[in-house]
Protein backbone atom coordinates (compact mmCIF):
# COMPACT_ATOMS: atom_id res chain seq x y z
CA UNK A 1 0.00 0.00 0.00
CA UNK A 2 1.13 3.44 -0.55
CA UNK A 3 0.56 6.31 1.46
CA UNK A 4 -0.15 10.09 1.33
CA UNK A 5 0.82 12.74 4.26
CA UNK A 6 -2.22 15.15 3.36
CA UNK A 7 -1.02 18.63 3.54
CA UNK A 8 -2.08 20.82 6.14
CA UNK A 9 -2.91 18.22 8.51
CA UNK A 10 -1.41 15.28 10.13
CA UNK A 11 -3.27 12.91 8.00
CA UNK A 12 -1.46 9.85 6.77
CA UNK A 13 -4.15 7.88 4.02
CA UNK A 14 -3.65 5.19 1.82
CA UNK A 15 -3.78 5.73 -1.62
CA UNK A 16 -6.45 3.44 -2.01
CA UNK A 17 -9.63 4.67 0.33
CA UNK A 18 -12.53 2.07 1.07
CA UNK A 19 -15.87 3.89 0.08
CA UNK A 20 -19.27 2.54 1.83
CA UNK A 21 -22.17 3.87 0.03
CA UNK A 22 -23.22 0.46 -0.68
CA UNK A 23 -23.45 -0.78 2.70
CA UNK A 24 -26.80 -1.22 3.54
CA UNK A 25 -28.07 -1.13 0.04
CA UNK A 26 -26.36 -3.40 -2.18
CA UNK A 27 -24.21 -4.98 0.88
CA UNK A 28 -25.49 -6.13 4.27
CA UNK A 29 -23.74 -5.86 7.39
CA UNK A 30 -22.24 -9.15 7.19
CA UNK A 31 -20.65 -8.55 3.65
CA UNK A 32 -19.60 -4.90 4.69
CA UNK A 33 -17.64 -6.29 7.79
CA UNK A 34 -15.82 -8.53 5.24
CA UNK A 35 -14.97 -5.79 3.01
CA UNK A 36 -13.56 -3.70 6.26
CA UNK A 37 -11.54 -6.61 7.14
CA UNK A 38 -10.47 -7.13 3.69
CA UNK A 39 -9.44 -3.51 3.29
CA UNK A 40 -7.72 -2.78 6.43
CA UNK A 41 -5.65 -6.56 5.71
CA UNK A 42 -4.39 -5.24 2.27
CA UNK A 43 -3.19 -1.66 4.34
CA UNK A 44 -5.94 0.83 3.34
CA UNK A 45 -6.79 2.92 6.23
CA UNK A 46 -9.35 5.75 5.05
CA UNK A 47 -12.71 5.05 5.12
CA UNK A 48 -14.92 7.20 3.99
CA UNK A 49 -18.69 7.79 4.24
CA UNK A 50 -21.78 10.10 5.13
CA UNK A 51 -24.84 10.47 6.90
CA UNK A 52 -26.89 10.23 3.63
CA UNK A 53 -25.57 6.92 2.93
CA UNK A 54 -26.57 4.27 1.35
CA UNK A 55 -26.96 5.70 -2.21
CA UNK A 56 -29.70 5.93 -3.75
CA UNK A 57 -30.97 7.43 -0.41
CA UNK A 58 -34.38 6.45 1.33
CA UNK A 59 -35.79 7.02 4.68
CA UNK A 60 -35.44 3.52 5.29
CA UNK A 61 -31.84 2.80 4.69
CA UNK A 62 -30.58 6.38 5.88
CA UNK A 63 -27.66 6.09 8.08
CA UNK A 64 -27.07 2.26 7.61
CA UNK A 65 -23.89 2.71 6.24
CA UNK A 66 -22.55 4.68 9.21
CA UNK A 67 -24.07 2.50 11.83
CA UNK A 68 -22.82 -0.66 9.75
CA UNK A 69 -18.87 1.11 10.51
CA UNK A 70 -19.92 1.96 13.79
CA UNK A 71 -20.70 -1.83 14.65
CA UNK A 72 -17.62 -3.07 12.74
CA UNK A 73 -15.49 -0.37 14.82
CA UNK A 74 -16.93 -1.61 18.32
CA UNK A 75 -16.21 -5.40 16.98
CA UNK A 76 -12.83 -5.22 15.60
CA UNK A 77 -11.87 -2.30 17.88
CA UNK A 78 -9.69 -1.16 15.48
CA UNK A 79 -10.84 2.66 15.71
CA UNK A 80 -7.41 4.02 15.92
CA UNK A 81 -6.02 2.28 13.23
CA UNK A 82 -8.53 4.10 10.79
CA UNK A 83 -9.10 7.41 9.12
CA UNK A 84 -12.31 7.83 9.25
CA UNK A 85 -13.99 10.79 7.05
CA UNK A 86 -18.14 11.73 6.64
CA UNK A 87 -19.96 14.04 5.58
CA UNK A 88 -22.97 16.56 6.46
CA UNK A 89 -25.76 16.76 3.80
CA UNK A 90 -26.49 20.33 2.47
CA UNK A 91 -29.75 21.28 1.60
CA UNK A 92 -32.13 18.66 0.27
CA UNK A 93 -35.93 18.08 0.48
CA UNK A 94 -34.85 15.21 3.08
CA UNK A 95 -36.85 15.46 6.45
CA UNK A 96 -36.02 12.02 7.24
CA UNK A 97 -32.65 13.35 7.54
CA UNK A 98 -33.36 16.79 9.21
CA UNK A 99 -36.02 19.53 8.70
CA UNK A 100 -34.72 22.70 7.13
CA UNK A 101 -31.67 21.35 5.75
CA UNK A 102 -29.07 23.72 5.86
CA UNK A 103 -24.94 24.40 6.32
CA UNK A 104 -26.01 26.38 9.50
CA UNK A 105 -25.06 25.97 13.36
CA UNK A 106 -28.28 24.23 14.14
CA UNK A 107 -27.73 21.53 11.21
CA UNK A 108 -24.10 20.66 11.30
CA UNK A 109 -24.11 20.28 15.23
CA UNK A 110 -27.02 17.86 15.00
CA UNK A 111 -25.51 15.98 12.33
CA UNK A 112 -22.11 15.33 13.28
CA UNK A 113 -23.90 14.16 16.84
CA UNK A 114 -26.06 12.02 14.86
CA UNK A 115 -22.91 10.35 12.81
CA UNK A 116 -20.90 9.76 15.76
CA UNK A 117 -23.65 8.03 18.14
CA UNK A 118 -24.15 5.61 14.78
CA UNK A 119 -20.63 5.23 14.15
CA UNK A 120 -19.67 4.22 17.80
CA UNK A 121 -16.96 6.96 18.21
CA UNK A 122 -16.26 10.42 19.99
CA UNK A 123 -14.40 11.65 16.71
CA UNK A 124 -13.97 11.60 13.18
CA UNK A 125 -10.94 12.54 11.61
CA UNK A 126 -11.90 14.59 8.33
CA UNK A 127 -15.99 16.04 8.16
CA UNK A 128 -16.37 16.90 4.93
CA UNK A 129 -19.84 19.32 3.46
CA UNK A 130 -21.11 16.83 0.90
CA UNK A 131 -22.24 20.00 -1.64
CA UNK A 132 -22.35 23.36 -1.35
CA UNK A 133 -25.29 25.69 -0.02
CA UNK A 134 -25.66 27.55 -2.33
CA UNK A 135 -27.11 26.93 -5.94
CA UNK A 136 -24.12 26.13 -8.39
CA UNK A 137 -22.92 23.58 -11.08
CA UNK A 138 -22.38 20.43 -9.26
CA UNK A 139 -23.39 16.02 -9.57
CA UNK A 140 -22.83 16.61 -13.39
CA UNK A 141 -25.15 19.85 -14.16
CA UNK A 142 -24.14 22.20 -17.13
CA UNK A 143 -25.24 26.01 -17.37
CA UNK A 144 -24.21 27.66 -14.02
CA UNK A 145 -27.96 29.34 -13.04
CA UNK A 146 -26.92 32.50 -11.87
CA UNK A 147 -29.14 32.38 -8.88
CA UNK A 148 -30.44 35.94 -7.93
CA UNK A 149 -30.94 35.33 -3.79
CA UNK A 150 -28.36 35.82 -1.47
CA UNK A 151 -27.75 32.62 0.50
CA UNK A 152 -29.08 32.40 3.48
CA UNK A 153 -26.52 30.93 5.00
CA UNK A 154 -22.84 32.38 4.30
CA UNK A 155 -19.63 30.21 3.88
CA UNK A 156 -18.45 32.31 7.15
CA UNK A 157 -21.62 30.79 8.99
CA UNK A 158 -20.73 27.42 7.76
CA UNK A 159 -16.99 27.66 8.71
CA UNK A 160 -17.83 29.00 12.62
CA UNK A 161 -19.93 26.15 13.47
CA UNK A 162 -16.78 23.46 12.23
CA UNK A 163 -14.62 25.59 14.24
CA UNK A 164 -16.77 25.01 16.95
CA UNK A 165 -17.12 21.04 16.52
CA UNK A 166 -13.39 21.03 16.44
CA UNK A 167 -12.78 22.95 19.32
CA UNK A 168 -14.92 20.13 20.73
CA UNK A 169 -12.88 17.69 19.64
CA UNK A 170 -15.29 16.28 17.43
CA UNK A 171 -13.58 16.43 14.20
CA UNK A 172 -10.19 16.67 13.30
CA UNK A 173 -10.27 18.32 9.65
CA UNK A 174 -12.78 19.63 7.37
CA UNK A 175 -13.03 19.22 3.71
CA UNK A 176 -15.52 19.44 1.02
CA UNK A 177 -17.28 17.83 -1.29
CA UNK A 178 -18.82 18.01 -5.38
CA UNK A 179 -17.05 21.66 -4.74
CA UNK A 180 -16.05 24.60 -7.44
CA UNK A 181 -12.71 26.53 -7.50
CA UNK A 182 -14.45 29.53 -6.46
CA UNK A 183 -16.23 27.46 -3.78
CA UNK A 184 -12.94 26.64 -2.85
CA UNK A 185 -11.07 29.30 -2.60
CA UNK A 186 -13.52 31.30 -1.16
CA UNK A 187 -13.55 28.96 1.99
CA UNK A 188 -9.62 29.15 2.22
CA UNK A 189 -9.60 33.03 2.24
CA UNK A 190 -12.35 33.08 4.59
CA UNK A 191 -10.79 30.86 7.08
CA UNK A 192 -7.18 33.01 6.81
CA UNK A 193 -9.37 36.27 7.30
CA UNK A 194 -11.38 35.11 10.09
CA UNK A 195 -8.75 32.74 11.68
CA UNK A 196 -10.99 29.66 11.45
CA UNK A 197 -10.26 26.17 10.47
CA UNK A 198 -8.88 25.51 6.77
CA UNK A 199 -10.47 22.79 4.26
CA UNK A 200 -7.57 20.30 4.02
CA UNK A 201 -8.90 18.38 0.75
CA UNK A 202 -12.09 18.35 -1.62
CA UNK A 203 -13.89 14.95 -2.65
CA UNK A 204 -15.08 15.24 -6.02
CA UNK A 205 -15.37 12.75 -9.52
CA UNK A 206 -12.76 12.38 -11.65
CA UNK A 207 -12.35 9.80 -13.78
CA UNK A 208 -11.28 9.01 -17.47
CA UNK A 209 -14.74 10.23 -18.87
CA UNK A 210 -14.73 12.97 -16.21
CA UNK A 211 -11.40 15.43 -15.85
CA UNK A 212 -13.23 18.09 -15.29
CA UNK A 213 -11.37 18.68 -11.87
CA UNK A 214 -8.39 19.39 -14.31
CA UNK A 215 -9.57 22.81 -15.97
CA UNK A 216 -9.23 24.74 -12.57
CA UNK A 217 -9.12 23.00 -9.55
CA UNK A 218 -5.64 20.98 -10.14
CA UNK A 219 -4.07 24.57 -10.48
CA UNK A 220 -5.54 25.38 -6.72
CA UNK A 221 -4.43 21.68 -5.40
CA UNK A 222 -0.96 22.46 -6.54
CA UNK A 223 -0.48 25.94 -5.28
CA UNK A 224 -3.10 25.49 -1.62
CA UNK A 225 -2.32 22.03 -0.84
CA UNK A 226 -6.27 21.01 -1.35
CA UNK A 227 -5.63 17.93 -2.99
CA UNK A 228 -8.41 15.40 -4.10
CA UNK A 229 -10.18 12.57 -2.99
CA UNK A 230 -11.24 10.95 -6.12
CA UNK A 231 -14.81 9.31 -5.80
CA UNK A 232 -16.24 7.42 -8.83
CA UNK A 233 -13.02 6.40 -10.46
CA UNK A 234 -14.87 3.65 -12.76
CA UNK A 235 -17.69 6.38 -13.40
CA UNK A 236 -20.15 3.68 -10.98
CA UNK A 237 -18.46 1.05 -13.27
CA UNK A 238 -18.51 1.57 -16.82
CA UNK A 239 -15.34 2.15 -17.09
CA UNK A 240 -15.11 -1.88 -16.35
CA UNK A 241 -16.66 -2.27 -19.72
CA UNK A 242 -19.47 -4.42 -18.45
CA UNK A 243 -21.79 -1.77 -19.77
CA UNK A 244 -20.80 -2.10 -23.36
CA UNK A 245 -22.95 -2.89 -25.92
CA UNK A 246 -26.30 -2.63 -23.89
CA UNK A 247 -25.38 -5.19 -21.28
CA UNK A 248 -27.16 -4.71 -17.90
CA UNK A 249 -25.18 -7.47 -15.49
CA UNK A 250 -27.62 -8.96 -12.92
CA UNK A 251 -27.01 -6.87 -9.89
CA UNK A 252 -24.45 -4.71 -10.99
CA UNK A 253 -25.40 -0.61 -9.50
CA UNK A 254 -26.38 0.59 -13.19
CA UNK A 255 -28.64 -2.20 -13.66
CA UNK A 256 -30.36 -1.89 -10.24
CA UNK A 257 -30.39 1.92 -10.24
CA UNK A 258 -31.60 3.27 -13.62
CA UNK A 259 -31.21 6.73 -12.33
CA UNK A 260 -27.30 6.71 -12.64
CA UNK A 261 -27.40 7.71 -16.15
CA UNK A 262 -24.69 10.23 -15.85
CA UNK A 263 -21.81 8.22 -17.71
CA UNK A 264 -24.64 6.74 -20.36
CA UNK A 265 -24.24 9.86 -22.56
CA UNK A 266 -23.41 8.62 -26.49
CA UNK A 267 -20.04 10.16 -26.23
CA UNK A 268 -19.59 8.77 -22.67
CA UNK A 269 -20.24 5.29 -24.14
CA UNK A 270 -17.99 5.76 -26.79
CA UNK A 271 -15.26 6.92 -24.94
CA UNK A 272 -16.23 3.45 -23.08
CA UNK A 273 -15.22 1.41 -25.62
CA UNK A 274 -12.53 3.37 -26.72
CA UNK A 275 -10.78 3.19 -22.74
CA UNK A 276 -11.33 -0.66 -22.83
CA UNK A 277 -9.96 -0.89 -26.40
CA UNK A 278 -6.37 0.59 -25.27
CA UNK A 279 -6.67 -1.47 -22.03
CA UNK A 280 -6.98 -4.69 -24.05
CA UNK A 281 -4.13 -3.53 -26.33
CA UNK A 282 -1.53 -3.26 -23.63
CA UNK A 283 -3.11 -6.31 -21.55
CA UNK A 284 -4.46 -4.80 -19.00
CA UNK A 285 -7.98 -5.45 -17.06
CA UNK A 286 -9.99 -2.45 -18.12
CA UNK A 287 -10.48 -1.42 -14.47
CA UNK A 288 -7.70 -1.71 -13.02
CA UNK A 289 -6.15 0.53 -15.97
CA UNK A 290 -9.36 3.26 -15.14
CA UNK A 291 -8.07 3.40 -11.33
CA UNK A 292 -4.61 3.12 -12.02
CA UNK A 293 -4.72 6.33 -13.88
CA UNK A 294 -6.37 7.98 -10.93
CA UNK A 295 -4.25 6.78 -8.35
CA UNK A 296 -1.24 8.34 -10.48
CA UNK A 297 -2.13 11.93 -10.74
CA UNK A 298 -0.62 14.30 -8.75
CA UNK A 299 -3.17 15.87 -7.40
CA UNK A 300 -4.79 12.82 -6.02
CA UNK A 301 -4.10 11.89 -2.31
CA UNK A 302 -6.67 9.08 -2.37
CA UNK A 303 -8.57 6.87 -4.61
CA UNK A 304 -12.06 6.23 -3.45
CA UNK A 305 -13.12 2.75 -3.96
CA UNK A 306 -16.23 0.97 -4.10
CA UNK A 307 -16.87 -2.72 -4.52
CA UNK A 308 -19.94 -5.08 -3.58
CA UNK A 309 -17.56 -8.12 -3.40
CA UNK A 310 -14.54 -8.83 -2.04
CA UNK A 311 -13.23 -10.05 -5.82
CA UNK A 312 -14.31 -6.45 -6.94
CA UNK A 313 -12.36 -5.34 -3.90
CA UNK A 314 -8.78 -7.21 -3.99
CA UNK A 315 -8.86 -6.24 -8.03
CA UNK A 316 -9.73 -2.57 -7.08
CA UNK A 317 -6.87 -2.11 -4.61
CA UNK A 318 -4.12 -4.50 -6.92
CA UNK A 319 -4.88 -1.38 -9.37
CA UNK A 320 -1.38 -0.22 -7.32
CA UNK A 321 0.60 -2.37 -8.89
CA UNK A 322 -0.65 -1.31 -12.80
CA UNK A 323 2.23 0.69 -14.11
CA UNK A 324 1.00 3.13 -16.94
CA UNK A 325 4.07 3.07 -20.01
CA UNK A 326 4.53 5.88 -21.62
CA UNK A 327 2.90 4.63 -24.54
CA UNK A 328 0.09 3.85 -23.08
CA UNK A 329 -0.36 6.99 -21.36
CA UNK A 330 0.10 8.17 -24.97
CA UNK A 331 -3.24 5.99 -25.95
CA UNK A 332 -4.99 7.65 -23.27
CA UNK A 333 -4.41 10.78 -24.15
CA UNK A 334 -5.74 10.57 -27.80
CA UNK A 335 -8.80 8.66 -26.35
CA UNK A 336 -9.09 11.94 -24.50
CA UNK A 337 -8.63 14.33 -26.98
CA UNK A 338 -11.06 12.44 -29.66
CA UNK A 339 -13.67 12.18 -26.51
CA UNK A 340 -13.34 15.43 -24.31
CA UNK A 341 -14.39 15.12 -21.43
CA UNK A 342 -17.37 13.71 -22.40
CA UNK A 343 -19.21 13.52 -18.87
CA UNK A 344 -18.74 15.89 -16.67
Amino acid sequence: MQYTKLPHSTLELSKICLGTMTFGAQNSQAEAFEQLDCALDRGVNFIDTAEMYPVPPTAETQGLTETYIGNWLKKSGKREKVVLATKVAGPRNLPYIRDNMRLDRRNIHLAIDDSLSRLNTDYVDLYQLHWPQRQTNCFGQLNYPYPDEQEEVSLVETLDALSELVKAGKIRYIGVSNETPWGVMSLLKLAEKHELPRIVSIQNPYNLLNRSFEVGLSEISHYEGVQLLAYSPLAFGCLSGKYLNGARPKGARCTLFERFARYFTPQGILATQAYVDVANKHGLDPAQMALAFVNQRPFVASNIIGATNLEQLKSNIDSLEVVLTEELLKDLQEVGTTYSNPCP
